[in-house]
Order: structure tokens, then sequence, then C-alpha cells
């Protein structure tokens, strides 16, 4: 099965001479590139979170194979949703699932489903493979959307991906992908009073990427809930922390944190992006 870019010529050029400049100029850091664990990634359009994506994946050594999650934003499919077999058509070329480390993931979790159904309007991976591209080398990928989730099932999928990721024939990179805060008129979620979507939407980020730092997947889970902050990759970003807490992950570090508006200028509406590598 090939599955066609739901949003190439939208969120990104879909001409692969442009394309590749424009993902290349946005590969910036004056940073060693690092072998890391996990990488976790935004999912905007370039335009708007590209550098922050860029500033991550410019940091990151390039793996054989990257076990890729993020969410499902059309809520089609089944709510842990595997593409098993097959490649990804891609304007900078075609990605290949590894279909062994696949299936061992599924073998692994009985919540996991193979359903390419799922993937095939989900732009949040999309992004990601962009960048992987851009880093040069031949890769696979086995890619994973996932809807709401309870904690205990973030943990058991986290763990069966960790223990999949141990006993891989090469070395695997978790990536996970989400955006921040989704703040104004727009996402039907306002500020409070005196406060901009700006400033609500970097404040409430705080609470969220200090657990991410802290490496603790249950505080995550439970102050974007309790908070209702608005991260639509919190589950992605839960699965991935359990994965590598569970591999022995020391740090995770924030790379860079940023809302629309240093593009948009609108401090009113904002959606808030966050890169971080963990170790």
């Amino acid at each position: 099965m090939r599955r066609q870019p739901a949003v190439a010529g939208y969120f990104y050029a879909d001409e692969p001479g442009s394309l590749r400049a424009q993902v290349q100029r946005l590969l910036i850091s004056t940073a060693e590139r690092q072998a890391a664990m996990a990488v976790i990634s935004p999912h905007a359009g370039l335009q708007y979170s590209g550098s922050v994506a860029g500033e991550v994946y410019a940091r990151l050594q390039p793996a054989e194979i990257y076990l890729l999650l993020g969410p499902n934003h059309s809520g089609l499919g089944e709510s842990v949703a595997l593409m098993s077999a097959g490649e990804w058509e891609m304007p900078l070329g075609p990605v290949p699932i590894d279909r062994d480390l696949a299936l061992a993931v599924q073998a692994a979790c009985p919540l996991v489903r193979q359903d390419a159904v799922a993937h095939a309007y989900e732009h949040s991976l999309e992004m990601q493979v962009l960048f992987l591209q851009a880093l040069g080398g031949q890769f696979r990928i086995v890619p994973i959307v996932l809807g709401l989730l309870s904690y205990d099932a973030c943990d058991a999928l986290g763990r069966a991906i960790a223990l999949t990721v141990r006993q891989a024939a090469c070395p695997v990179v978790i990536v996970a992908s989400t955006d921040m805060t989704h703040c104004g008129r727009h996402y039907r979620r306002l500020p409070p009073a005196g406060m901009t979507a700006h400033g609500f939407a970097s404040q409430e980020d705080r609470y969220a990427i200090d657990r991410i730092t802290g490496l603790d997947p249950e505080g995550l889970y439970h102050v974007v809930r309790e908070r209702h902050i608005t991260m639509c990759g919190f589950i992605p970003t839960t699965v991935t922390l359990v994965a590598c807490r569970e591999l022995g992950a020391t740090t995770a570090t924030l790379v860079r944190y940023m809302t629309s508006a240093a593009v948009s200028g609108d401090v009113d509406t904002v959606v808030g992006y966050a890169g971080l590598l963990i170790m």
C-alpha cells in the first residue's frame, strides 16, 4: 500500500527542489548532532513551526528506523492505528515502512491495530518525514497515530514500544509529534481577562513542558487533563515518555519554544510550538 501526501502544496511546497531548499534553510543549529532516544516536534505548516522543528532535527544524529507517534486529528480509524506495510510517497521520494518492527510492536501490545485509513488524511507524521528526508540517508518508518487513550493504555503502549525498540536489530529513534496550546476565537478557547492568547499559551505550555523535561509521563497526562491544556499530541508525548523512561532516559532538553505570534504578529490567536530531545 502506498500512502499519498495529505498536505503537500498546503503545509509545504510540493515541488521537490523548492521543498528541499525550504527544509534545508530550517535545519539550523550550532550544536553537535546527538544520538537521541526520542524527538518531540511540532507539525504546523513549515512557515509557522518549521523553525522549531528544524532546530530540533538539526541536532539529531540520523538513524535507520524512526518510530513515529502522532495525534489523530481526523478521528478516522482505530485509536491506536498502525500502518504496517508499504511506503509513504513524498515529494522528496518514497519512504518505506519497516514491516518487521511494525509487526513486533503490534505483537507486543494488543491495543495496536493495523489501520491505514487513519493515516490517509493525518498530517502530523508527514511533517516529520520531511525533516527526516532532509537529514539524508536511507531510513524506514513505523507510523502510528493515536486517539484519546487512558493513562493506563498510554503506559501499556509505551512499555511495549520500549520492549520492541530494545530488541530491534538496529537503532530506533522515537518521534512524537505535537503542537502545544491552541488559544483564540478560532480555537474556541479564550484567554483569561487581561491576558493575550500568546501570554496564556506560553503560561500553560510551561506546565506541560516542565513535565516533559522532568521525564514524567503521568504528570504530563494529568496536568493536560486537569488544566485543559489544548496540546493536541499529549497522548503521543505521554507514550513516548513512558517508552523513554523504560529505556533508561536521563534527560529531556527543550531546544526551542515559540508561539505562532512570532510569525503572524497576532497575539490574540496563537498555537504554541515546542521542540525537545530526549537522551
